[in-house]
């Protein structure tokens, strides 16, 4: 179902119903008031009819009654009139129909059967008579009936248009998000500049905002992806052209040379091997699948893990402490990924220290966060090189890695809400990564 048609469905039945109440409210009105006319119209022929029988000459008090035409009586159309006397008798009529006699013997109004009709009649007393009037419940029902049919056809005339005004109004109204539409149904598919749809009113203009900044951030988005994918195949490159060298320059020679031409070859298998392993990682951290393995670990296991998972022999540089107390809640993100982002670190650490220099790993906890800070003691970082250390495949001059570590650690940090701050000192680089912790 359109929106259009939606919301006239919606809006008509709302007016067809407030309007259907508002015409009940006003044709009953209408009937109350026409049948007080119409009584009152009663209680006026039977005061006039009084007026005249005063004037006219004694009638006789026995027979069955003088007949006057309603004309002498000044009756309107419709009505009959009788007058009797005290006892019952009838004096005057101005009506031979029906044939059967008007009750009189109440006063006021009532409402009687007579010859198998309704009728409406009225009594009064004026001296020894009693005149009463009364018309046909059938007249003042089709009376009422074609009243209340032309009051009806004005308002259903009415309605019938305000709904007409309403569906032009609506459709008019949904202009401008039809002008979106055929503004996007235009545009090619790799099409990704901002969308111009003038004039548009303010309550859409959110909308066109949104969908600028959507379509800026698919394209920054797809640029992030065409410069990773040629910046995977430009570091991927050089260690495949390196094996392929060093295999054709094994298989040209023998003994040492062949011996160590299979050896850097063996390495630049295992640095390729290394940078397809942090490009799926980084896709995956970056992606919506899911980490949460069930495991637990607190922040000290985190820490172990991530010295074991270090490059070889180079574990032994670091030294790790740990403080007297220290909280031993789990920390609030699936393991493999806190440990990944230490791990890094570690590596990052370890590979801008001498050989012989050590890295220092500490940790501290604070409230429901825990602080890993990772110090090495190499050449440091200039501060104006600080900004770039979390893009993809940087490196500085002095870097020998793929320069995807540091990536990965920006990609846990924000997808788990963890910071992550960088401080360059004269002897080194500072790291500090802090972390959330399940609250006990």
């Amino acid at each position: 179902m359109s929106l259009r048609l939606r919301l006239s469905l919606t809006l008509g039945a709302a007016f067809a119903l407030i309007w259907a109440l508002a015409a009940a409210w006003m044709l009953s009105d209408l009937r109350n008031q026409m049948m007080f006319s119409l009584d009152q119209r009663l209680v006026a022929s039977a005061r006039m009819v009084a007026g005249l029988m005063e004037q006219l000459p004694p009638v006789p008090s026995k027979g069955e009654g003088t007949h006057f035409s309603a004309e002498q009586l000044n009756i309107p159309g419709g009505m009959a009139c009788q007058v009797s006397s005290l006892r019952g008798e009838i004096l005057a009529r101005s009506h031979s129909d029906p044939g059967q006699t008007l009750e009189a013997e109440k006063l006021g109004f009532h409402d009687q059967m007579i010859d198998g009709a309704p009728w409406r009649s009225f009594t009064l007393a004026r001296g020894d008579l009693r005149i009463t009037t009364a018309d046909r419940q059938i007249e003042r029902e089709a009376l009422n009936m074609s009243i209340l049919l032309a009051a009806s056809v004005p308002v259903g005339v009415a309605l019938l248009g305000c709904l007409c005004l309403l569906w032009l109004g609506i459709g008019q109204g949904l202009a401008p998000l039809n002008r979106m539409r055929d503004a996007l149904m235009r545009r090619s598919a790799d099409s990704l500049e901002p969308l111009q749809v003038q004039p548009l009113p303010s309550e859409l203009q959110p909308l066109l905002d949104t969908q600028n900044q959507l379509l800026q951030r698919i394209g920054k988005t797809i640029e992030r992806e065409r410069r990773l994918t040629g910046d995977a195949a430009h570091e991927l490159r050089s260690p495949l052209t390196a094996i392929k060298t060093h295999l054709q320059v094994a298989r040209m020679t023998e003994g040492a040379a062949r011996d160590q031409s299979l050896a850097r070859a063996e390495e630049g298998a295992d640095r390729l091997h290394r940078t397809l392993e942090q490009l799926l990682l980084l896709a995956r951290v970056e992606g919506s699948l899911s980490f949460d393995d069930g495991v637990q670990c607190s922040a000290e296991q985190v820490a172990k893990l991530a010295i074991q998972d270090t490059a070889g022999g180079d574990r032994q540089r670091i030294r790790f402490e740990l403080p007297a107390r220290l909280s031993h809640a789990p920390v609030q993100m699936p393991a493999v990924l806190s440990i990944a982002a230490l791990r890094n670190l570690l590596d990052n650490a370890l590979r801008h220290t001498p050989g012989d220099g050590s890295v220092e790993l500490s940790l501290q906890t604070t409230g429901n966060r825990v602080q890993f800070v990772v110090r090495d003691h190499g050449p440091g970082i200039a501060e104006d090189d600080l900004q770039h250390l979390t893009q993809r495949f940087w490196r500085n001059g002095q870097s020998t890695g793929c320069g995807l570590g540091l990536a990965i650690v920006q990609a846990i940090v924000q997808r788990c809400g963890c910071t992550l701050y960088f401080d360059s000192r004269p002897d080194g680089l500072r790291v500090e990564l802090t972390m959330p912790l399940q609250p006990v």
